[in-house]
């Protein structure tokens, strides 16, 4: 992620960033588990992410992304973001880690999330600091809060 804009200072940005690294570390745990010939302990892992994932990507669909989408010059963008989450969601609900297909597959996913990741933190988020209205803030952080249960910058809960 860029540290120029200052978008990391944003309390919800913030939220983003921190679920982003703590999905990626499930995966990254996941996969070496995978390797060490663990595959109840990467099933545990993967689950803990795919859960983590979909309150992430409740937060952002229904926050950011809804208000980002508001300018045309961002649709097709987030359209993109969105048809992702729903690809890895539905990769993560049929998900054989006893396959080996699978588990090859998993491993590519995982690869694929960071790209995703990238998307977000280096596009999208810091346009937002340009884009966003305080109100589209306060929507998109109503959002987020709604979803979560609590606060941006309020601590780290079972949903981050």
């Amino acid at each position: 992620m860029c540290h120029y804009c200052g978008c990391r200072d944003i309390p919800l940005i913030k939220e983003f960033i921190a679920e982003h690294e703590a999905v990626t570390d499930l995966a990254g745990d996941a996969v070496r588990a995978l390797d060490a010939g663990d595959p109840a302990r990467a099933r545990r892992l993967v689950a803990d992410m795919a859960g983590r994932l979909r309150t992430h990507w409740a937060g952002e669909e229904r926050g950011l992304f809804t208000v980002m989408r508001e300018n045309e010059e961002y649709a097709a963008y987030i359209d993109a973001l969105v048809r992702e989450h729903r690809e890895l969601a539905a990769f993560l609900d049929t998900l054989d880690l006893d396959d080996p297909g699978d588990r090859a597959d998993f491993v590519e996913s995982v690869d694929e999330l960071h790209e995703h990741i990238a998307k977000e933190e280096d596009g999208l988020f810091p346009a937002s600091l340009t884009e966003l209205t305080g109100d589209q803030w306060n929507l998109s952080m109503d959002a987020w809060k709604a979803v979560h249960g609590r606060g941006p910058g309020a601590g780290r809960g079972a949903g981050a």
